[in-house]
């Protein structure tokens, strides 16, 4: 399955740091980019549930294919929903039901980084994403 343009780009980011310490930092360049969602979005009705910190989602059909927007009251969580939204905007509903989370982030090599917590949150926040897009 060919990746979105982003998630390209995000691959060859990530790919290119030699330690956790700069792709930390650079997890963190990428969730300041997320766009703000209103504080309309910001309601009780696009939280996702399973995440230990408070993630929002909003998603629209353009084309037959998904973009998704998304905010977290975490740095962290910020970042990694990020490079989520990098790797599934612009997909189709049968594409977006194809992506294997854990493998993602391990090409970014952020796999061993992932807590148990986290890894839930984030397949929280996919399922989610596949039930909207239902």
């Amino acid at each position: 399955m060919n990746l979105p343009a982003e998630a390209e780009n995000a691959l060859q980011a990530f790919q290119d740091l030699p330690g956790w310490e700069q792709r930390a930092r650079l997890l963190m360049q990428w969730g300041e980019r997320l766009p703000t969602l209103t504080e309309e979005q910001m309601c009780e009705a696009n939280r996702v549930h399973g995440c230990e910190s408070q993630v929002w989602l909003v998603g629209e059909l353009h084309e037959g294919h998904w973009q998704f927007r998304a905010n977290s009251d975490a740095r962290l969580i910020r970042g990694l929903v990020a490079l989520l939204l990098a790797r599934v905007n612009g997909l189709s509903v049968a594409d977006l039901k194809q992506v294997d989370l854990a493998d993602w982030f391990n090409q970014l090599g952020l796999g061993r980084q992932l807590s148990q917590s986290r890894s839930n949150g984030l397949n929280a926040v996919l399922q989610r994403m596949n039930e909207l897009a239902q």
